[in-house]
């Protein structure tokens, strides 16, 4: 096999396989590298577009970047993903490992339950929320996994500077339990417990009943009359930025 060829299929079995995850464009190149991820593999179509754009967006990691990237055809960087990141890098690096009693047990802050999202960009947008507004992690349950490419992609490769994990169900957490519905009273007029856990539905479905029964508290977000619902990760970061608010931070 040439060369090429395996360095294909590396970028196409590490989309399938839990220990690895795909890098797509700068961005998420990074922010891994900033989080001290462990990086596998760097390729670019042009080195000095390359130097050029990390000299500009990621001045601090520039020559890191540089360094380990490995320049290939046109041709093979397309061949590299479905659709080929137009900031002409793509890497492999090593999933953090995480887990729902590790995320659950880590420093005071809050945690971020996603309930069955259905679109891995919102996943992937929430987890990039969660890890700007400082959160304490981001649990998602259902058949979509954070690391995903697109997720990744999603996050800006924010996936290392918080904790993520899939789950089978919604966590064991008496007394932390926030379920945000759209019948709730608003965030601000009720009292939270302390390191909340933020449980947010389905784009479609929103929030099981079984979930909203077991909750500690239920709360809404604000919106104008007329007005239904709002985007998943858009509602995540409403709420992670209004709970700064009411905590004083």
């Amino acid at each position: 096999m040439s060369e090429v060829s395996a360095r294909r299929d590396r970028f196409f079995t590490a989309r399938r396989d839990p220990q690895l995850c795909v890098l797509e464009g700068l961005h998420a190149l990074k922010h891994a590298l900033r989080f001290e991820a462990e990086i596998d593999e760097v390729v670019t179509r042009d080195r000095d577009e390359l130097a050029q754009l990390a000299q500009r967006l990621a001045p601090d990691v520039a020559e890191r970047i540089v360094a380990i990237a490995h320049t290939v055809t046109e041709d093979e960087y397309e061949a590299l993903a479905p659709l080929a990141h137009p900031t002409g890098v793509m890497s492999l690096g090593r999933r953090r490992a995480g887990s729902a009693a590790d995320i659950m047990g880590a420093a005071a802050g809050a945690v971020v339950f996603l309930e069955e999202p259905v679109h891995l960009g919102n996943v992937g947008a929430a987890v990039r929320v969660a890890a700007a507004a400082g959160a304490a992690g981001v649990l998602c349950s259902g058949r979509h996994d954070p690391w995903s490419p697109e997720s990744v992609r999603a996050a800006a490769g924010l996936q290392f500077a918080v904790p993520v994990a899939r789950v089978d169900s919604p966590p064991n957490c008496p007394g932390r339990l926030v379920a945000f519905d759209a019948d709730a009273p608003v965030l601000g007029s009720v009292t939270l417990p302390d390191n909340p856990v933020l449980a947010f539905g389905s784009e479609r479905q929103g929030l099981s009943a079984e979930l909203v029964a077991r909750a500690d508290a239920q709360v809404s977000l604000p919106m104008r009359e007329g007005v239904s619902s709002l985007n998943l990760a858009t509602a995540v970061a409403a709420a992670l930025y209004s709970l700064q608010v009411i905590q004083g931070r």
